[in-house]
C-alpha cells in the first residue's frame, strides 16, 4: 500500500508561511530605506535601545531567524508519517514564533518611520502579543487540517481467540491525564512568574507572550479516550491526535504498565518505530496491534472493558 510522505496543508503552513513572513521583512524594510535612520535600535534593555545596526543587516537577521526558528520547529508538519500531535504542536508552536519575531520587528522598524535619532526609540509590545496569538491560532486551527499518513492495513483474520471478549455500551469514553486540581495547581506555577515579570517590567505584555504557549503546554496533560464502533481514538483540545479504525486492528489485549520505567516518561510517547503509549499514570492499559505493525498502549481504568470490545466488534467485522 503506498502511504503519504509529505502533508501538502503541512508543507504549505510549516514551510510557505514563515518563508512569505521572512520574505515580506527584506521587502517592507527595503521600501522603508528611505524614510529610516541610517541605523535602526535593534536591541532594548528594558524600554531604551541598547543596540543598533544597519536597516538591511537587521532585516536580514530577523528573516534567518524566522526561517530557521520558527519555520524550523514547524517544518515537521510537512512530514505526513510523523506522529499527528507531535506535528499540530510543534505547527502552532512554530508559527507562534515566526508571528512573534515578524510583527516585533516590522513595529520597531515601524516606530522608527521619519526619524532621525534612533536611540529614542520605543519598544512596543503588544504586536509581539498579537503576533504570537495570531501564529498559535493559525498554527493550532490550520493543523486541524493535517491529516495522519502512516501506512494504513485491513486485517484479515479474527483476533486471537485467547484474547479478551465482552460487549459493552458503546461508546467507552475515559479522560486520562492530570485531574482538574493538579492541572489548575500546574497552570499558577506558570501563571505567577509570568506575573512577576510582568510586575519587573512595568508591563502586561510579557503574560500574552507566555498565556498561549502555556495553554498548548497544558493542553498535553489531558486526553480523552473513546472506543466504540469505528475502532479507537485518541484527541486532545478537542482534536483527534491518534486512532486506529476496526477494520485494521489485530486485537487487544490488557498488560500491567509504568510510564516511566517501561517508557521512559509521561504522556503520548514512541518507543522504536512503530510503537506508541498514552500512559499516564501506572496500572492496567489495553494494547491495541494493526496489521500494519502498529501497537498501541494506552492506560485507562476500564482497559478490560476497551479490549473486550474491541475484540468482539472485531469478530464481527
Amino acid at each position: 500500500m503506498t502511504t503519504r510522505q509529505v502533508d501538502p496543508v503541512g508543507v504549505l503552513l510549516g514551510l510557505v508561511v514563515p518563508l512569505l513572513c521572512a520574505v515580506a521583512v527584506l521587502v517592507l524594510t527595503r521600501s522603508w530605506l528611505p524614510r529610516l535612520p541610517g541605523e535602526i535600535a535593534t536591541h532594548w534593555s528594558g524600554t531604551a535601545p541598547d543596540s543598533f545596526g544597519p536597516p538591511m543587516t537587521s532585516a536580514w537577521t530577523a528573516a534567518l531567524l524566522i526561517v530557521l526558528v520558527g519555520g524550523g520547529c514547524c517544518a515537521i508538519a510537512a512530514l505526513a508519517q510523523a506522529q499527528l500531535l507531535m506535528r499540530r504542536y510543534m505547527l502552532a508552536i512554530g508559527l507562534g514564533v515566526t508571528g512573534t519575531i515578524t510583527a516585533l520587528f516590522l513595529a520597531g522598524l515601524a516606530g522608527q518611520l521619519d526619524t532621525t535619532d534612533a536611540t529614542q526609540a520605543a519598544l512596543e509590545g503588544r504586536p509581539a502579543v498579537l503576533g504570537m496569538w495570531a501564529g498559535v491560532a493559525v498554527g493550532w486551527f490550520g493543523g486541524r487540517l493535517l491529516r495522519d499518513g502512516r501506512e494504513r492495513k485491513a486485517a484479515t483474520a479474527a483476533p486471537d481467540p485467547s484474547l479478551p471478549r465482552g460487549r459493552a455500551e458503546l461508546p467507552i469514553v475515559e479522560q486520562v491525564g492530570t485531574g482538574a486540581g493538579t492541572t489548575a495547581g500546574l497552570s499558577l506555577l506558570v501563571l505567577i512568574p509570568a506575573l512577576v515579570v510582568c510586575g519587573a517590567t512595568q508591563s502586561w505584555w510579557p503574560l500574552g507572550l507566555i498565556a498561549p504557549v502555556g495553554l498548548l503546554v497544558l493542553g498535553l496533560l489531558r486526553y480523552t479516550v473513546v472506543v466504540d464502533a469505528d475502532g479507537i481514538r485518541v484527541s486532545n483540545l478537542a482534536t483527534d491526535a491518534l486512532g486506529y479504525d476496526l477494520d485494521e486492528i489485530v486485537g487487544a489485549k490488557v498488560t500491567e504498565t509504568r510510564p516511566f520505567q517501561d517508557w521512559g516518561g509521561w504522556g503520548l510517547r514512541a518507543k522504536g518505530g512503530k510503537r506508541y503509549g498514552l500512559v499516564t499514570r501506572t496500572g492496567p492499559a489495553v494494547v491495541v496491534t494493526t496489521a500494519s505493525g502498529h501497537e498501541f498502549t494506552v492506560t485507562a481504568t476500564r482497559a478490560e472493558e476497551m479490549a473486550g470490545a474491541i475484540n468482539t466488534l472485531a469478530d464481527a467485522r
